[in-house]
Formats: C-alpha cells, structure tokens, sequence
C-alpha cells in the first residue's frame, strides 16, 4: 500500500468519525467494529498525513464524507408511497416508520406428506433504496434505525443469529446460541433480542386427509395446539450473551407462537389463540401480569401502542359498507377514537398509522398500505393492492421498522 493510500484511508477515518453516531444501539455497536478495524490502518498513517496537510493543506471533509447513508435517511420524505407498486419495489415509508421488508409464503417440499411452510422475504437495501430478494433466510427482523437485521439460515431451528448490515448486504457477525431458535425480535432500543427456541421446525406442515376448502386437494397444515416451543432465549446484542428461559406453558397455541419484548423490554409476550389475543412472561420464563399500559391491548391488532405510549391500536370496528378501526386509551381501554381501516398495522408517529384498506366494493382479501389520521378522513395510499385469499401465491406480509 502506498502513501496516498494511507492518507486517503486515514481521511475517510476522520470523516467517518465527524459523522453524528446513529441513534440506535445496534447499529453503534456495528459501527464501532467497523470503525476500529479502519484504525489500525489510519494510525499507521497519520506522520505521514501530518507531514502533507502542512504542503498541501487539510482537504474538505463536508458533503458526508466517504461513509454510505442509508436510503432511509437519505430520503426523509413525510411520506413515501408507490400505490403502483404491490408488492413494493421501492422505498415505502410515513412518519418515523418504514417498511423494512415483507415476505410471501412458500411451501418448500420435505417428502410426499411433508413440507416446510416458509416465508420467502425482500429487505430493504439501503444503498439503492430497493427491495431484494433474500432467499437465504428464513427469518428477518430489522433494528430500529434500518441499518442492522437479525436473520435465521433456511434450516430452522438454527443454533446461531446472523446480524445482517443493510448497507453492504453482508453478515456482521454470527452470535452463537445454546438453545435451537426459530424467530428473532429486537427491543425498543436495539440492545437486545429475543429469540425464540422448538424443538422442530414451527412451519413444518403435514398433508391433511381432507379438502377443507373444496380445490381438490388434500390441504396441508398442522394439529391443533402442537407446538414445539420449548422457551426464549434473551440475547445481548453488543456482548453477545445469551440466557434461556423454559416455558412449560403450551396451552392454546399454535405450531408457530413467537415472543417479543413489552415495550419497556422487562417482559416478553406471546400470541394465543384465545382473548385477549397475547400472554405475557418475566424475563425468566414465568408468567407475570401485562404492564399497565399493555394490558387493555388487543393481541390481534399489530400496531399496539402509539410512541408516546398513550394510546393503543384497536379491532375492526366497521360494518358491511365501512372500513374503521378503533383507537383506546392505553391505560384505561376506553375508545377515545375511530380511524378508517381494516387492520391497523404500525404507528407512524402519535396521531398517524399505517393500516392495510378494503378497495370500494371488494372483499376483504383486495386491499393495499395506507396512511390514517386520528380526526380525519383522509387516506394516504402507499401501496398497490394485494390480490387473493390467505395463503394465495405472492400475498405479501409487510415488515415495518423505525427509521
């Protein structure tokens, strides 16, 4: 390596270091690696980047330097829609929130009666602002910030969790776990994860020995309440430490029932198919009381509570020619409000969500991304329609993450 490598290396070290760190803990920690092994280098160089400022003079280190922002920093938009495109292609975003990927279903063939009822995503790549498709994992979560995911190798249960950099496409660092895991879920603040751990595959399905649905083929699917989950995993994401937890309790679930962190991240939660729709669990796998401003939530409804923590996103509340959904107060669980919807997906900010929408005069299976407003009626469309019923083939499931 020459000396004008030297010196360029060590100018892109001090421009990357005049760059704000990123608001999120994940991604600080990511950045920090990255940073340190630019510094053994830049040290290396820096007699000789003295010694040429002083004939030269220092070059100009605006304009952001030589590090790459991500797409959805770049453009911060309000709101970013393509009601042409489903699934989306491009960047689709309103408020502090993005769609950080989505997926569709697959069934991938194990024998004649057995298959794997996967889920075939597209991420955000930040460098393009474009949906790619990922085929190498079989489950994403994407950090607050959109700069790092958590992703799971095709072959589930799987004992390690890929930290993904949304930026070059490629794997930070692999963080090994004890227990076999199926799912990954990051905290509010991005310190942590929680992974879930089975003992077999949670979407592994059988080939039934009727048609329930009258096609003309045996449906495939799983027995009612068999669930191979064993427990969760908590791991830190800068050291990366893990602690697992057993939970014994297996009543009223499905094959597949994920945990996530509560919102202050001192418990975990996971779905049931009873109401209220979610259960929740302490930080050693025993069953505890929801916090006060999640126990009026309603496990079915995704966007559950609005940042500042005061309300909460309710059930479909429309009649045969209307579409609306409800919003409470957190604390109490009394409707303070109603928003045009079908299903509340994720807040955008305190007083905005996205939601998918039912086309005029379609069912319920045509309908695309939109933008609601607590106290008004306007609808900000930010997706095309999906098209089919539940399980039809390229039926996409949104990912949405703060950015």
């Amino acid at each position: 390596m020459n000396v004008d490598q030297l010196v360029s290396d060590a100018f892109r070290e001090q421009a990357a270091d005049s760059v704000p760190a990123p608001p999120y803990f994940a991604e600080r920690v990511l950045a920090v690696r990255r940073r340190r092994r630019a510094r053994r280098l830049a040290c290396a160089a820096a007699a000789a980047v003295v010694a040429i400022a002083v004939a030269v003079g220092v070059p100009h280190l605006g304009g952001g330097g030589q590090e790459v922002r991500p797409a959805s920093e770049v453009n911060r938009t309000n709101v970013i829609a393509h009601p042409d495109q489903s699934p989306p292609r491009d960047l689709v975003a309103a408020g502090d929130t993005a769609l950080a990927a989505y997926y569709v279903r697959h069934r991938f063939a194990v024998s004649a009666d057995t298959a794997v009822n996967g889920r075939v995503y597209s991420v955000l790549d930040q460098k393009t602002g474009r949906y790619v498709k990922a085929t190498r994992w079989s489950y994403v979560d994407v950090a607050p910030g959109m700069r790092t995911a958590a992703v799971l190798e095709r072959e589930l249960p799987t004992r390690r969790i890929g930290l993904l950099d949304l930026l070059t496409g490629r794997i930070e660092r692999w963080i090994p776990v004890d227990h076999p895991v199926a799912s990954v879920a990051f905290s509010a603040d991005g310190r942590k994860l929680v992974a879930t751990t089975y003992t077999e595959n949670p979407d592994l399905v059988h080939k039934l020995d009727y048609d329930a649905d009258g096609d003309g083929t045996n449906d495939w699917g799983t027995d009612f309440g068999d669930s191979g989950r064993t427990g969760f995993s908590i791991v830190d994401v800068a050291s990366g430490t893990s602690s697992w937890s057993e939970v014994t309790d297996r009543s009223d679930l499905n094959a597949r029932e994920d945990f996530a962190f509560g919102r202050d991240g001192r418990s975990v939660y996971a779905g049931v198919t009873t109401a209220p729709g979610t259960r929740f669990y302490d930080l050693h796998g025993d069953r505890t009381a929801a916090p006060p401003e999640e126990a009026h939530l309603d496990g079915f409804v995704e966007a559950r509570l609005s940042p500042n923590g005061r309300l909460a996103a309710g059930g479909f509340v429309g009649g045969a020619k209307t579409t609306a959904s409800e919003i409470t107060d957190a604390r109490s669980g009394r409707r303070v409000a109603t928003v045009h919807g079908q299903q509340l997906l994720a807040w955008a900010d305190d007083e905005r969500l996205i939601a998918w929408d039912i086309a005029p005069g379609a069912n319920e299976f045509r309908n695309r991304l939109v933008l609601v407003t607590i106290g008004s009626d306007t609808v900000v469309p930010l997706s095309g329609f999906r098209q089919g019923g539940d399980g039809a083939a390229g039926r996409w499931t949104p990912l949405f993450a703060r950015r």
